[in-house]
C-alpha cells in the first residue's frame, strides 16, 4: 500500500515509516499540517496517518478539509489524547480510526492494515428511500442529482448492513465485518460512524435509515 505518515516528532515518524517499510508499504512523509494537506489533495494514497497536533495546526482540520473536497482516502489519527472524547473528536471530524500514544508499532501495523484491505464484498442493486438512492454495487449515495460524500468506513458499515438485507446485525458481527475488530475502542467508534452516516444520509424529519435494536445492534429499515 502507499501510506502517508504526517507527525511533527521526528523520531516517531521515523519509527513509523521504518516500520511500515518493513512490511512492504511504500511511504511518503509530512511533518507539518499544510504539508499533509497538500499532498493528500494532490497524490493518491491507500491509507493516511495523521498525528492530532501539529505547529502550523491540527490533523482534525486537515482531516475536515480533506472529507470536505471529497477525498475519501481511510484516515487513522496518532495522539497523545487518548480519552475517548478525543476519539470521538477524531471520527467526528471525518477519520476512520484513532490510536492513542504510545502506541505498539504491531499495533500500527494492524490498524494501517485493516484500513487498506478491502471492505466487504460489495452488494449489487440499489436501495431508494425518502429522496435518496443508494448504490450499492458502485458505491455511492444520492439525495437527488446532489452525491452524498462518505469515507470508506462509513460504505463499509453502510455496506455490511445492506448486505444483511434488512435483517439485524449485532454489534459483533458488524464489527468484525467492517473493523476486523470487536474491542470495546472499535464499538465506540461505530457508535460515531452510525452517527455521521445518519446525519448524512437521513431526510430531514423522517425515520433514521439505520434502526438501533437496544442491546442487539444494527439495522438497515429499508425494503430492498
Amino acid at each position: 500500500m502507499r501510506v502517508l505518515v504526517a507527525d511533527d516528532d521526528d523520531e516517531l515518524r521515523a519509527l513509523v515509516l521504518t516500520a511500515l517499510g518493513r512490511e512492504g508499504h511504500e511511504t511518503i512523509q509530512a511533518g507539518t499540517a499544510g504539508l499533509a494537506l497538500e499532498l493528500a489533495r494532490q497524490e493518491r494514497f491507500d491509507v493516511l496517518v495523521l498525528d492530532v497536533m501539529f505547529p502550523d495546526g491540527t490533523g482534525l482540520d486537515v482531516c475536515k478539509r480533506l472529507r470536505a473536497d471529497g477525498v475519501a482516502t481511510p484516515i487513522l489519527f496518532l495522539s497523545a489524547r487518548g480519552a475517548v472524547s478525543a476519539r470521538v473528536d477524531g471520527l467526528e471530524a471525518g477519520a476512520d480510526d484513532y490510536l492513542a500514544k504510545p502506541f505498539a508499532l504491531r499495533e500500527l501495523l494492524l490498524r494501517v492494515r485493516a484500513l487498506g484491505r478491502r471492505g466487504p464484498a460489495r452488494t449489487d442493486g440499489t436501495i431508494e428511500r425518502d429522496g435518496l438512492r443508494i448504490d450499492l454495487a458502485a458505491r455511492r449515495a444520492f439525495r437527488g442529482e446532489r452525491e452524498i460524500p462518505l469515507t470508506a468506513r462509513e460504505w463499509d458499515v453502510l455496506a455490511a448492513l445492506a448486505a444483511h438485507g434488512g435483517r439485524v446485525l449485532s454489534f459483533d458481527d458488524l464489527l468484525e465485518r467492517a473493523w476486523g475488530d470487536s474491542s470495546e475502542g472499535a464499538r465506540n467508534s461505530l457508535e460515531v460512524i452510525i452517527g455521521r452516516i445518519r446525519r448524512k444520509v437521513d431526510a430531514p424529519g423522517r425515520e433514521s435509515l439505520i434502526r438501533t435494536v437496544r442491546g442487539h445492534g444494527y439495522a438497515l429499515a429499508v425494503a430492498t
